[in-house]
């Protein structure tokens, strides 16, 4: 995984950038935000003097050509230097290339105790399933979405009277505590991520 002295962390964004803001005000040194449309990340990399990016996703149909996608991005990651990726509401899946060039050094959060509610309405089906706890995963992202090691979880209580937007806003408050601290867990101790194995 190469030394994390100086690392340079990218953080990819598609929407609000509540996350990247919350990574900023932690003290991590973000070098370069990716975007794939235009949101407000930008605004919120522009404003705290970040490098940002726009790899823009025109295609949303099926015929979308996702590893071509892919390598769009990976060239400006490489052109960035970058050596760490944390994925911050991103919202375009990757295709196989990336996780080879970057082996467990692409990070995600994931508003679930996963492997509990995978995929994209994580926070409705815990509310459709009736659980009681659900919560937030920062974990290694790997080609198979949701699934990669997990590095840090944290409960959130489902309330009797939660919709899917009470809930969320509850669980978003822990992901902006969790996943800072989580960087920087990796960057004190980078064995952190070299232990990670994908099953």
């Amino acid at each position: 995984m190469g030394r994390f002295s100086r690392v340079r962390i990218a953080v990819l964004a598609s929407g609000t950038g509540t996350l990247l803001e919350a990574m900023l005000e932690a003290g991590i040194d973000v070098a370069l935000v990716v975007v794939d449309r235009s949101c407000r990340a930008t605004e919120v990399a522009e404003a705290a003097g970040v490098s940002t990016e726009h790899v823009e996703r025109t295609d949303f149909t099926p015929g979308f050509d996702r590893a071509a996608f892919t390598k769009d991005v990976m060239a400006v990651l490489a052109g960035h230097e970058i050596d760490l990726v944390a994925m911050a509401g991103w919202g375009t899946v990757f295709a196989e290339p990336i996780f080879d060039a970057y082996p467990h050094r692409i990070l995600n959060t994931h508003p679930a105790l996963l492997p509990s509610f995978p995929g994209w309405q994580a926070v409705r089906d815990a509310i459709t399933a009736g659980v009681r706890v659900t919560g937030c995963t920062v974990h290694v992202a790997t080609l198979e979405v949701d699934a990669g090691p997990i590095l840090a979880q944290e409960a959130v209580p489902v309330l009797p009277d939660d919709d899917e937007s009470a809930l969320h806003e509850r669980i978003k408050a822990v992901e902006r505590r969790l996943y800072p601290d989580t960087i920087k867990a990796v960057l004190a101790d980078p064995t952190i991520l070299e232990g990670t194995t994908t099953t």
